[in-house]
């Protein structure tokens, strides 16, 4: 018997039918892989099935009983968890705290149980085997940590279905094998996991079976030994998937526009010195906690501490100064677009309008009719997939947020772009678009310096990749020597700095 069975399971949002009809099965114990592009219903069906939205249509079999569970506690009585792609904790509270924040154990009186609360963490902690201190706030925690106490979380109360909503996507690569050793051993122990991800490689490593969602209908179930990456991705975007050379690779390469110099920041990065000249993408690679993101952080002016100069079109601008680097017509795409890149409250004009407000104004007021021109320009030329102008954007799949935040410096018309982790978070078919969009950059003469954590993508992209260890500058690689295998040996220290 299947443990979990959806049928013609429907949800409508304003605007969107986020689910159409979906019906397939998971056996009991297994990994199952859900994948499809920004917007085909995954979250929205796992999300159903634990309980934070409630089906429009059809039903959830779990152990051949129907369940509709109204909220994530009806779900949690059920055995069913969700590890959410954005981490949803108190972080001025501790581990513990945010562990047992729903059923705190109470003396009589009405106090918490302090010895209660520390040996009820420490259990749920000890049945993932995770090493982290009750005591600590989670504020505190690297993100692979806050993944390990929401998994705790889910186990600890004896989830028996646990569904992981991209929980690699915001981990280091060590995090990331600690995440699948632990996915592995709850696996053996019999319990049974609905897995979303992005990342194809992963899916084929750990999965036993892959459900395949397209405009959220029902595209494919089948068994990992009986398909391919190729063929999950022509099912993911309805056709095949072809490799192109970006076309600025033909040109040559126009003038300096960027020119750092000496920029160093005290524990974060030291005397870096590059450049990037116009129609050129130049990829910034380097392991977690090289000092990629500082970097071009400083570069833009946010790190008050950062040495140096930076120049543009040979000119230097002020230091440490926001509004000297807008003044250079220099933008940056942080590498957070929730946190850093977008104001998720606001609607997809305000968004994209945001960093224009200066030109769209007169007597401190906004001309409505330019930002919403502006607007749309940019929604039609990025091809965001949204309702309306008037959406909020909180309410948009991960890969057209990533778009509305590149639409924003897109609109300011900047000649300088600082671009870190272009597709984090997004599907295929999205980062070929995006991949598209910075090519055509590249040939309008803009300068591009991008961060990627993806070593492919750099690969892919870039005319050279400059690479980053321990906060210095350890070599640059040019297009004819591109090689994973060349990059990761300067980015480990066992190449010598000229590659």
């Amino acid at each position: 018997m299947s443990r979990i069975e959806f049928q013609s399971v429907s949800k409508r949002f304003p605007g969107v039918l986020a689910l159409n009809g979906v019906s397939f099965a998971i056996p009991r114990g297994t990994c199952h892989a859900l994948i499809g592009e920004n917007g085909a219903g995954k979250s929205t069906l796992g999300k159903i099935l634990a309980g934070v939205y409630s089906a429009d249509g059809g039903e959830i079999r779990l152990d051949g009983k129907p369940i509709a569970p109204a909220d994530p506690l009806a779900a949690r009585q059920l055995g069913i968890a969700m590890v959410h792609q954005e981490l949803a904790f108190c972080p001025n509270l501790s581990v513990a705290e945010n562990l047992c924040l729903g059923d705190l154990p109470l003396r009589p009186g009405g106090f918490v149980d302090r010895a209660a609360l520390h040996a009820r963490t420490r259990e749920m902690l000890a049945s993932i085997h995770a090493a982290i201190d009750p005591d600590a706030l989670i504020g505190t925690l690297s993100t692979g940590q806050e993944q390990l106490v929401q998994i705790a979380a889910a186990v600890g109360t004896g989830a028996r279905v646990i569904v992981m909503d991209e929980p690699s996507s915001s981990l280091s690569a060590g995090e990331t094998r600690a995440l699948f050793t632990l996915v592995r051993q709850l696996k053996a122990r019999g319990l049974t996991l609905i897995y979303v991800s992005h990342r194809i490689s992963e899916l084929f490593e750990l999965c036993d079976h892959i459900t395949v969602l397209r405009d959220g209908r029902h595209i494919a179930t089948e068994a990992i030994p009986a398909t391919t990456p190729a063929r999950v991705v022509s099912q993911m975007i309805g056709r095949e998937l072809r490799a192109q050379t970006p076309a600025h690779l033909a040109r040559p390469a126009g003038p300096e526009r960027l020119r750092l110099e000496a920029l160093s920041s005290p524990g974060k990065f030291s005397d870096i010195s590059l450049t990037v000249h116009a129609g050129e993408i130049v990829g910034l690679a380097g392991l977690v906690g090289a000092g990629r993101s500082e970097t071009v952080q400083a570069a833009f002016g946010l790190d008050p501490t950062a040495t140096g100069r930076v120049l543009v079109d040979a000119r230097a601008i002020a230091p440490r100064s926001i509004e000297a680097a807008l003044a250079a017509r220099i933008g940056l795409m942080p590498e957070d677009r929730k946190r850093q890149g977008l104001i998720l409250g606001l609607n997809c004009r305000e968004n994209t309008a945001l960093a224009s407000l200066p030109l769209l104004s007169r007597f401190g007021w906004v001309r409505r009719r330019a930002e919403r021109s502006l607007a749309e320009r940019y929604q039609k030329r990025l091809r965001v997939k949204a309702p309306s102008l008037e959406t909020i954007v909180s309410g948009l799949s991960g890969g057209n947020q990533q778009k509305i935040a590149l639409a924003k410096w897109l609109a300011r018309d900047c000649d300088v772009l600082l671009i870190d982790e272009p597709t984090r978070g997004v599907d295929v078919g999205a980062k070929a678009e995006i991949y598209a969009l910075l090519d055509e950059l590249a040939c309008e003469g803009k300068a591009l310096l991008v961060v990627s954590s993806e070593l492919p993508e750099l690969l892919g992209l870039c005319s050279r990749i400059l690479v980053l260890r321990a906060g210095r500058l350890a070599g640059e690689v040019p297009r004819a020597n591109f090689s994973e295998a060349a990059l990761m040996r300067l980015m480990a220290g066992i190449e010598p700095a000229a590659a």
